[in-house]
């Protein structure tokens, strides 16, 4: 897969992540076998974020934050500030569990409700927040929770 960087200025700062070009995410499955090649591996919690176009089509990847071997931070401010700047309309969220359970913690749900509120006043779509563990993923989307 061929990656590009992604470098969008706004009032003298930076924010980096890989394109990847023609690339659609439209079911849960097909976010979480991107993320699972991004994330698989780590051995700690790695938490990303792509932003999407209209069409879904991927604008950009970006890693968000990195933890411990069982806790990372996202803030929703964070998510929107990069999913703006990189003129989003749909994001999808995900990060990984080393331990290999891809059931959510009460963190992971209680930090998706506060995005999806966050998102909805902003105008982006979250689309999914899918968390990765080993051949296993959780979707919130798909589980009824987002």
């Amino acid at each position: 897969m061929h990656v590009r960087e992604l470098r969008v200025q706004y009032r003298q700062r930076r924010v980096v992540g890989c394109l990847l070009p023609l690339q659609r995410l439209v079911t849960p499955r097909e976010a979480a076998l991107a993320f699972g090649r991004l994330l698989r591996n780590e051995p700690v919690e790695v938490c990303g974020l792509f932003c999407l176009a209209t069409s879904h089509q991927v604008l950009a990847y970006h890693e968000l934050s990195r933890g411990t071997v069982d806790a990372s931070f996202m803030h929703p401010r964070d998510v929107l500030k990069v999913a703006l700047l990189a003129n989003a309309t749909a994001i999808i969220v995900g990060h990984n569990h080393p331990s290999g359970d891809p059931a959510p913690s009460g963190d992971d749900i209680r930090v998706t409700q506060r995005l999806k509120s966050a998102s909805d006043i902003i105008g982006i779509e979250l689309i999914d927040h899918l968390v990765i563990a080993d051949d296993q993923y959780f979707s919130f989307k798909d589980s009824g929770l987002l």
